[in-house]
């Protein structure tokens, strides 16, 4: 029989609550998992009993002995030691044989050092720095970021660090709980490719429905102190759990609200050609929506903006802003009006200026060119993922709410917080212990009672789980003010943004196009563009093939520097194999040849050294071939 995950009448608590009860389940090696339901149904709680740190009050949990379990730390220690050596650490057996070599070198052990070497060769140990710069760079990483200090890095980037490091460890068990919190979409991308291809048992939480639908297979439902299993992705799984849902009057109720908003965008839009991709990309939702909305029906979360105190056009406007850090534009040339009813998503590339264009746009950072004009008394509302931080630890979300109205009567104050989830003593408990979510649902709280004209939103889905985003998503649709989006979830771009920007190479403008459009922009963006050849027939042919011409001048001494390093690497690889060879013959370790022996290690040690040394030269041309390619 092949080893599984089983778990058989499985019963847990925490505290007095109970969390499952005679639970059964069984995860074939290889599948991969959906792990779903509201906050506090025992999802991290399952997680914990997989790694041996939770024990079940009763029944069984049957994981291989033999497994090796990857998961994402939490915490990052504050150590000094480069990035990129910190997530190789993500593979113990390398590291532990990598001590156990440095060991036997010191040792002069000849003998043991050989052993050690196949050791490495069969867990493909000679790749691991290669492997480890590969999955930095798919998650956002730059070549030169690889060498910082873990300690120069912000809470979102450790986070991706902890990432990597779980990604580099060659598991049998991968546990992610919601690994795409603190990525852009670009790496969000790129992380479901990768788990597509990972050969082991992957099981996943996440509340990111288009994540869920292209990675998992099967979704695990946690709900009411049971687990049922789902053949299929996400949205599979909402259309079964709708139809088992649909006699609810409720139910119905809720489904004819989102028909009505989504008609009403269509009705608007179908007939402009600006916005063509857009209705279209709604009218299949609406296709979906009668199925999907009752899977949502017991959502406890429901709320709307209110009216904002003052509505103009425009609300603001840029004229050839230019801005950026330290003088320096990020972004220059940004033409933008923002009239009530606009709905924009940010797109881009990591680092492209996505976040500093809203910062810029709620007048955060200063315009370095340009003029900035916001209408007079508008209110401007600002949502980002470090303002979950500046929340008063010791205070009550009612108290937070308080502060911004003194004279509204407490039943109303908390009537507002309840849509929000924070209901009875939920309202009136400190902030300090709140989740990642219960602390987001408190901002946007605080965010939707100002009664902004202009809301920017940058990654409000972190940490909220499904239902959450769905209410937001509801209270978006109505918005009357202008919005502006950076954001991850692609379920709530295409059902919030009217128009796409996209912020890239120094610039932002309209982006024509939808998401499907912008994820093949992407996969483009780094091939090579036609020729002049290809062009020939055009006015500027003659232009078109001196600036090709200028342009492979330009790179080729990069070109010239990977391909030289790429050389020096197969020499020096050559060499290391021609002495590994030597080194395997027995009699090389006879008292007679003590003298060989130590020189062969001697020259191992220095080629491995220099071959370190020209791997990481070629990786940082390559990036800055890559780099100067996209210009």
């Amino acid at each position: 029989m092949r080893a599984m995950i089983k778990l058989n009448q499985l019963s847990i608590r925490r505290g007095t609550r109970l969390l499952f009860e005679s639970a059964n389940l069984t995860i074939h090696p290889g599948q991969n998992v959906g792990l779903t339901g509201a906050n506090g149904t025992g999802k991290s709680s399952l997680f914990a009993l997989f790694r041996h740190q939770l024990h079940a009050d009763h029944g069984s949990v049957s994981i291989p002995a033999a497994w090796i379990i990857a998961h994402v730390a939490q915490e990052t220690p504050a150590v000094d030691i480069p990035a990129i050596e910190y997530v190789l650490q993500g593979d113990e057996e390398y590291m532990r044989l990598q001590q156990q070599l440095s060991v036997a070198e010191a040792e002069h052990d000849g003998h043991h050092q050989s052993e050690l070497h196949d050791k490495l060769a069969a867990i493909d140990g000679y790749t691991a720095r290669s492997r480890a710069g590969r999955l930095m760079h798919g998650l956002g990483f730059t070549a030169e970021q690889e060498l910082l200090p873990v300690t120069s890095f912000s809470g979102g980037w450790r986070m991706r660090l902890n990432l990597a490091q779980a990604l580099m460890c060659r598991s049998d068990l991968l546990l992610l709980d919601e690994p795409t919190n603190h990525l852009d979409l670009e790496a969000v991308y790129w992380l479901e490719e990768w788990l597509r291809s990972y050969q082991g048992t992957l099981v996943l939480i996440s509340h990111d429905r288009d994540f869920l639908d292209r990675v998992v297979t099967q979704i695990v439902h946690i709900e009411q102190q049971k687990m049922k299993v789902y053949t299929g992705n996400y949205s599979a799984f909402e259309l079964a759990r709708a139809e088992h849902l649909a006699h609810q009057q409720s139910a119905h109720n809720k489904q004819q609200r989102e028909i009505a908003h989504i008609r009403s965008f269509v009705t608007r839009f179908k007939a402009q050609a600006t916005k063509a991709k857009q209705a279209q990309s709604r009218i299949k939702a609406l296709e979906r929506m009668e199925l999907i909305a009752p899977a949502h029906v017991d959502s406890p979360f429901h709320f709307q903006f209110y009216p904002p105190t003052r509505l103009v056009a425009p609300l603001l406007s840029l004229d050839k802003v230019a801005v950026g850090y330290n003088d320096k534009p990020l972004i220059s040339g940004v033409n933008l009006s923002l009239a009530p009813g606009d709905r924009i998503g940010l797109l881009g590339p990591n680092g492209a200026g996505k976040s500093t264009l809203i910062k810029l746009i709620a007048g955060v950072l200063p315009a370095l060119k340009g003029k900035r004009k916001e209408a007079k008394d508008i209110k401007i509302a600002y949502f980002a993922q470090h303002q979950l931080e500046q929340l008063t630890m010791d205070e009550s979300p009612l108290q937070h709410l308080q502060r911004l109205d003194r004279l509204r009567p407490e039943a109303e104050l908390r009537n507002h917080l309840g849509g929000f989830g924070f209901q009875g003593d939920d309202a009136l408990t400190p902030v300090g212990p709140f989740s990642g979510g219960e602390k987001a649902r408190l901002v946007l709280a605080l965010l939707v009672y100002q009664k902004p004209a202009l809301l920017l939103l940058d990654e409000p889905t972190n940490h909220l789980d499904l239902d959450m985003r769905l209410a937001l998503t509801m209270a978006l649709q109505d918005f009357e003010g202008a919005l502006v989006v950076v954001s991850h979830d692609r379920h709530l771009l295409r059902t919030v943004a009217d128009d796409l920007w996209l912020v890239s190479d120094g610039q932002a403008k309209v982006f024509d196009g939808d998401l499907d459009d912008y994820r093949q922009w992407l996969m483009d963006k780094d091939k090579p563009t036609k020729t002049s050849v290809e062009n020939s027939n055009t006015a500027n042919k003659k232009d078109d093939r001196r600036n090709a011409a200028e342009a492979r001048k330009k790179l080729q001494p990069l070109r010239n520097t990977v391909k030289k390093a790429e050389q020096k690497m197969d020499t020096l690889q050559t060499k290391l194999n021609d002495i590994e060879l030597q080194l395997a013959d027995n009699s090389l370790y006879d008292s007679a040849a003590k003298d060989k022996l130590k020189a062969l290690l001697v020259e191992q040690g220095n080629l491995k050294t220099e071959l370190e040394t020209v791997e990481m030269d070629w990786l940082a041309a390559s990036e800055e071939l890559e780099l100067a390619g996209q210009e």
